[in-house]
């Protein structure tokens, strides 16, 4: 490297201010409370707070979809050790249901609840039920009864 030789009354001055600087010092805790004050400023963003309202809506829009088939397939499906499980449940209203669970057990509940969904006739045919061209974009009303527990006792499915 090369240095070229200071000008001497530069280097006094420079001397000078060095050694004056030097005495002086910054009050207490200054460093800390730039830091925070930097910190809080610039805060890292978390995952989820780097996503904007529109990407919030789209995955709850997929989130209910994707919920709403996964409770059609689940409660389509028998449980383990349900004799009557295609056995029609009459109640109240005189509708027809799928058994889930046994007779017994949903006899046995004692406050079951009634859960809705609006699911589009197409979204039926990936679980294996008949659609035609015609009706594909009709929507279908899924009624499910579930036990105080969350677990699935009937089923019925009926167009609007």
């Amino acid at each position: 490297m090369n240095h070229d030789p200071i000008d001497p009354a530069l280097a006094t001055a420079l001397a000078a201010l060095r050694s004056a600087s030097a005495d002086c010092g910054a009050p207490p805790r200054v460093e800390q409370a730039l830091m925070a004050a930097f910190a809080q400023r610039f805060a890292r963003k978390r995952w989820y707070q780097r996503l904007s309202p529109a990407h919030w809506g789209l995955a709850g829009a997929l989130g209910s979809a994707t919920a709403a088939v996964l409770a059609v397939l689940i409660l389509r499906a028998p449980l383990p050790g349900a004799a009557d499980a295609a056995a029609p449940l009459q109640l109240d209203d005189g509708l027809a249901f799928i058994a889930l669970a046994s007779q017994e057990r949903i006899e046995q509940e004692t406050h079951p609840r009634m859960l809705e969904a609006s699911l589009q006739r197409t979204e039926l045919a990936a679980l294996g039920v008949p659609v035609s061209p015609e009706t594909a974009g009709d929507f279908v009303r899924a009624e499910m009864l579930v036990g105080a527990d969350g677990s699935p006792l009937a089923l019925r499915l009926s167009s609007q």
